[in-house]
């Protein structure tokens, strides 16, 4: 991505944390990003094309980030097979961007608040070229198509888990792959919906360790994910892992 529209992104994502979408002043953001207005419009087209490159940049991080989890421990030895374990860490490092990331959370659920570019708005054509005081500007790349919804998320985080792990299962139990990492990927999402707070009891005599919610968060969406895998069938397991 040339540095200009990066820098310009950046300055986008800064001013979205700190005032709602409708004050971001796309001077503003030029001027932040150190370019001018007109190279401002001439990269994006207008605010709501903005908006869109905006979101798009933030979920294709999130994806990112999605294939780098799933891909942890596949070179070591013995760890390369713990499929129910890589999807976890997939399910942490969403819960974790949903809470630091509001786009991507607003993505991931549907639930887009006040202070966002609403996703109508985004995929709106630009202003006429024309209008008073806006320099000129260029009409949206083509194939810029509305912004992706939960459903397309889920169904992305789901490929990219299969696509990982594929490789190590047996042709055959490939559909039973797929369904866990489909089970997996949509309980993932109910917890960015509706978080997880467990809290067990404590044993007699016992004094537990303070916990953060994201800790415990993170080990309700672990726990629920490899309950998907658990219930597999008995003979669904990577090659080489078969008792």
């Amino acid at each position: 991505m040339p540095a200009a529209r990066e820098s310009l992104l950046d300055a986008a994502y800064t001013a979205l944390t700190e005032r709602a979408w409708t004050a971001v002043r796309m001077v503003d953001v030029a001027a932040a990003a150190g370019v001018s207005r007109q190279t401002l419009y001439n990269e994006f087209g207008s605010k709501e094309g903005l908006a869109r490159a905006l979101v798009r940049r933030e979920t294709d991080n999130y994806l990112a980030g999605v294939a780098r989890a799933l891909s942890q421990g596949s070179p070591a030895a013995g760890a390369r097979h713990d499929a129910a374990g890589r999807v976890a860490a997939a399910a942490a490092w969403t819960l974790r961007t949903a809470r630091a990331n509001p786009l991507v959370r607003a993505v991931l659920t549907g639930c887009w608040s006040d202070r966002l570019p609403a996703p109508a708005a985004a995929g709106a054509a630009p202003p006429p070229a024309n209008r008073p005081g806006i320099p000129a500007q260029r009409t949206a790349p083509s194939g810029d198509g509305p912004l992706p919804g939960p459903a397309e998320l889920v169904g992305r985080f789901c490929d990219q888990a299969v696509a990982a792990l594929e490789p190590d299962w047996p042709e055959e139990q490939l559909p039973a792959l797929c369904a866990a990492c489909e089970t997996a990927a949509r309980l993932t999402l109910a917890c960015v919906v509706a978080p997880v707070t467990p809290g067990a009891a404590p044993s007699a005599g016992c004094v537990p360790a303070r916990r953060s919610r994201r800790e415990l968060e993170t080990e309700a969406v672990s726990r629920l994910v490899r309950g998907a895998f658990a219930r597999m069938p008995a003979d669904a397991q990577p090659e080489g892992e078969h008792c």
